[in-house]
């Protein structure tokens, strides 16, 4: 009898370890994506395609918004930890302050993939997202071609610090450096409100603009909208996201391109990695999403 239950406890062990390893050190069925914010409109999509592709799967999706918060988001990626998720997707806020984060999780042994930006001073698991330097240079290449060398323009960055702001920005100039004169480099913090009094103080400061590169859709919109104020209507806007808005404003010609990313497809790919990790199957470091212009 004593046999059997020393038989039985050892079998209950191993089967907790094989548990614990296929969860990363949380619940193998719960995945976290902490998102930076659903106000804007290509995280709501990134989202949708997240919990379609998870649902398919059939594994439980737990988001979290921290509009645009580094701190709300740490707190909320500390209640992801709390409930014992398998593996966090992180959507950075800022990429310097989401290392705390993923140093807290990798703590508690559940692995982080890090979506669309990526997070600085610390390892994660995975990179899931578009080639944002490249996306920078292909905006840049476009309105060199459209404004010609020498004109004068705009480029508007997104958050200060974060990954896709950088990469964007340092694609641009790339580009750009050299043949045009970038008369105004101001961050717009991705927001669309934000780009538009930032564009109309630019444009009180600046004559001549030719040309506008926005690091994402909303601030160009919102630099649309300057102009439109301004009455200048032959300044040349490219954005960066594809979103739903900007397409719109492209066929109608306010936007003269936007790149687009596919944050559905993005968000659908995060999840089928997290699970392949959760399957105890091996993960890219970096996994790239295709982009494309629109124009």
């Amino acid at each position: 009898m004593k046999k059997l239950l020393v038989f039985v406890l050892v079998l209950v062990s191993v089967a907790a370890l094989v548990t614990g390893c296929a969860g990363g050190g949380g619940s193998s069925k719960k995945i976290g994506l902490a998102v930076s914010t659903l106000n804007n409109p290509f995280f709501v999509t990134l989202k949708e395609g997240a919990e379609a592709k998870a649902k398919e799967l059939g594994y439980e999706l737990i988001v979290t918004d921290a509009q645009d918060d580094p701190a709300k988001q740490a707190s909320q990626v500390d209640d992801l930890i709390q409930k014992k998720v398998g593996v966090i997707l992180l959507n950075p806020c800022n990429s310097d302050a989401a290392a705390t984060m993923v140093e807290k999780a990798t703590k508690a042994k559940i692995p982080v993939i890090s979506v669309d930006r990526g997070v600085n001073g610390a390892e994660v698991l995975s990179h899931i997202a578009s080639d944002n330097v490249a996306g920078g240079k292909m905006a840049g290449e476009e309105l060199i071609a459209l404004v010609g060398e020498g004109a004068k323009v705009v480029e508007l960055q997104g958050i200060p610090g974060a990954s896709a702001a950088i990469d964007r920005g340092a694609g641009f100039h790339q580009a750009v450096d050299g043949k045009l004169n970038v008369v105004a480099s101001q961050p717009a913090d991705f927001n669309r409100d934000k780009g538009f009094t930032v564009m109309q103080n630019i444009i009180q400061a600046n004559k001549g603009i030719k040309g506008v590169f926005a690091h994402n859709d909303e601030m160009a919109l919102g630099a649309v909208k300057a102009l439109e104020a301004a009455k200048l209507t032959d300044v040349v806007v490219i954005g960066f996201d594809a979103t739903d808005d900007a397409v719109a404003a492209v066929k109608a010609g306010q936007m003269k391109a936007t790149v687009a990313q596919k944050p559905a497809l993005i968000g659908s790919m995060a999840v089928e990695t997290a699970v392949k990790k959760l399957k105890g199957e091996t993960v890219e470091k970096s996994i790239p999403v295709p982009l494309e212009l629109v124009k």
